[in-house]
């Protein structure tokens, strides 16, 4: 469905169990996260779910969400507010300031970007009428929405704002810092819709009947806002995950429906938007000296039990694990929800997930290590992916004759297969729609024990390092598309709760 077609999903699902009652509420409603394919350690859980560094015991996502939107609902009429699960948003405004969702149509949030981050969000054109670009929080209203813009596109529809008395704000992705000519552009976070407009968006889900295409919340509403909206975005599906053929008409009629529609933007420019949506952004703000690290207070070891003799603590995010004395942990590594045995060793900026590892063993640097349970037949059996921080596994070819331009840990795919006595063929691969990739390629080992499992696929990482043979021929195997269709997410809350139990323990 997308996040559009979910949501609409969602307001549905509030009409038929509230009925009429629903028109006084305010909703919070968080798109939970997909697949999550450039960050797997959260696909089995849905990334509003992914743990932090932080607190005792650990908040996740969801808590974090809660807390930075508390203020909202006292200032705010009947509606929903929209937000996803892998960005932050941190703000300060004036005492007398608030934040206030009460205007009819949309209302957004904007925060101040450099124009590269704008590439990669939605970008508003604000009305210059109603925007001075002075004080920390201003009411504004927006021409129209881009959505993942290029530069050039930003340059002349009128989004880039010059700025030299901007407060300062001197970090990455933030465009206050003297140094440099202050050119930036509003980015899109959190949006509310008030209710007169949720119903309109129901009632449109009602006479369309079934989706057949995937909407996308942020790019297919706020782009037929503004009076400066314009049809053209329906027919560029550059974006799009998955392209189908009733996407286009969709848009069309989400584009009438939504069209005069206003867009309300609430600018705030002390502001700074956090993405944590994939590997590289996950390690870099949990382990280096990230600015997100310092405003959060993130910690290296967050309830966990953390032995004196493991040895570096620096640049390290160990989250509600066990360690025992002895391992050893790289600097920029991230550890959650695992078990970590003497004799192992993690290399740098690795991420080591719902892992148990009882046994001697060196993993390298930039390894992703994830482990989930999975009930294929009636009994729970476990499945470890591997793969390299950086490999892409939104990356797919159509034909088997081009799958030596997937990689895999930096050597090419046939190689890895070759050194596994697997054969290149369409049953290597899960998906119906000849989606040949990373994630759709049965190549994990299924084993009766988690340690087994996360055994059995650092030896295939193995010897893809060392161009050894590592014959998996012998094994029932699964894909990272197939282990989220027979995950068993009671049995992977279970070994979490273990950990939980112990460390509860000891700290008693």
């Amino acid at each position: 469905l997308g996040n559009g077609g979910s949501t609409l999903h969602a307001l549905r699902c509030l009409e038929e169990q509230y009925g009429d009652q629903w028109t006084s509420f305010t909703v919070l409603l968080i798109h939970s996260g997909g697949y999550s394919q450039r960050l797997p350690n959260a696909s089995a859980l849905g990334k509003i779910f992914t743990a932090l560094p932080l607190g005792d015991p650990v908040y996740q996502m969801l808590e974090l969400k809660l807390a930075m939107y508390i203020d909202f609902p006292r200032h705010m009429k009947p509606g929903i507010l929209i937000t996803c699960s892998d960005d932050i948003e941190l703000y300060s405004t004036g005492v007398t300031e608030t934040i206030t969702f009460d205007k009819p149509g949309f209302t957004a949030l904007a925060h101040p970007s450099d124009l590269a981050v704008g590439t990669t969000h939605g970008v508003f054109v604000l009305d210059p009428s109603s925007f001075s670009g002075k004080g920390g929080l201003e009411y504004g209203s927006c021409y129209r929405f881009l959505h993942k813009p290029d530069v050039e596109t930003m340059q002349q529809s009128g989004a880039v704002c010059v700025r030299g008395d901007r407060p300062h704000l001197s970090s990455p992705g933030s465009c206050g810092d003297p140094a440099v000519a202050s050119e930036c552009v509003y980015t899109d976070s959190v949006f509310y819709i008030d209710h007169s407009t949720a119903q309109q968006l129901l009632q449109f889900y009602k006479q369309v009947g079934t989706l057949c295409c995937e909407i996308d919340a942020y790019g297919d509403f706020l782009q037929a806002l503004g009076p400066g909206a314009t049809p053209d975005y329906t027919k560029n599906t550059s974006n799009v995950s998955k392209e189908d053929s009733g996407l286009v008409a969709v848009r069309q009629q989400l584009y009438s429906l939504l069209q005069g529609t206003a867009l309300n933007v609430i600018v705030l420019n002390n502001s700074q938007f956090y993405h944590i949506g994939t590997t590289q952004e996950y390690l870099f703000h949990f382990t280096a000296e990230s600015k997100l690290r310092f405003e959060l207070d993130l910690q290296p070891v967050a309830f966990s039990i953390f032995p004196d003799t493991a040895k570096t603590l620096d640049q390290l995010s160990v989250i509600q694990s066990v360690l025992e004395p002895g391992c050893v942990i790289g600097p920029g590594s991230v550890i959650e929800y695992s078990r970590i045995g003497p004799e192992v060793s993690v290399g740098k900026g690795s991420i080591v997930s719902g892992s148990y590892i009882n046994f001697s063993v060196d993993i390298p640097s930039d390894c992703f290590l994830s482990s989930v349970s999975v009930k294929i037949t009636d009994r729970v059996e476990y499945v470890t992916m591997v793969f390299g921080v950086g490999d892409d596994l939104k990356k797919s070819v159509k034909l088997l004759s081009d799958i030596h331009c997937l990689q895999f840990f930096g050597a090419s795919l046939p190689e890895c297969l070759d050194l596994w006595s697997l054969e290149a063929s369409d049953q290597l691969f899960s998906s119906e729609d000849t989606r040949l990739g990373l994630w759709t390629a049965r190549i994990f080992p299924v084993c009766s024990a988690l340690s087994e499992s996360v055994r059995m696929s650092l030896n295939m990482l193995n010897s893809v390092q060392h161009k050894s043979a590592f014959k998996l021929s012998g094994f029932q195997l699964l894909s990272v598309e197939e282990m989220l269709t027979y995950k068993d997410v009671e049995d992977m809350l279970k070994f979490r709760k273990q950990i939980y139990d112990e460390i509860c323990l000891q700290q008693q």
